[in-house]
């Protein structure tokens, strides 16, 4: 699940930016960390829905983090188009 996001060469990591990103359109994939807060993901979710970019749900925020090379953990994140 984790092997696409850790290899892609362009991404971007929290939920302003994927939410930036998808607004500006080239988004492939995103992943929300299952334990984050619904409030700060709602509208992320809500507008991949709305454009058919499908969501992974993985785990926890503190893996999506680490799989991004970050040392904190992040709610979302988003592979986009090369």
């Amino acid at each position: 699940m984790y092997e696409e996001l850790a290899a892609a060469t362009s991404r971007v990591i929290g939920t302003k930016q994927t939410m930036r990103a998808l607004e500006r359109g080239g988004v492939r994939t995103v992943f929300v960390a299952r334990d984050a807060e619904e409030r700060v993901v709602r509208d992320l979710k809500a507008l991949c829905q709305a454009k058919g970019i499908p969501v992974i749900i993985v785990d926890t925020m503190s893996e999506l983090g680490k799989v991004c090379g970050i040392e904190v953990g992040a709610a979302s994140a988003a592979i986009l188009d090369e």
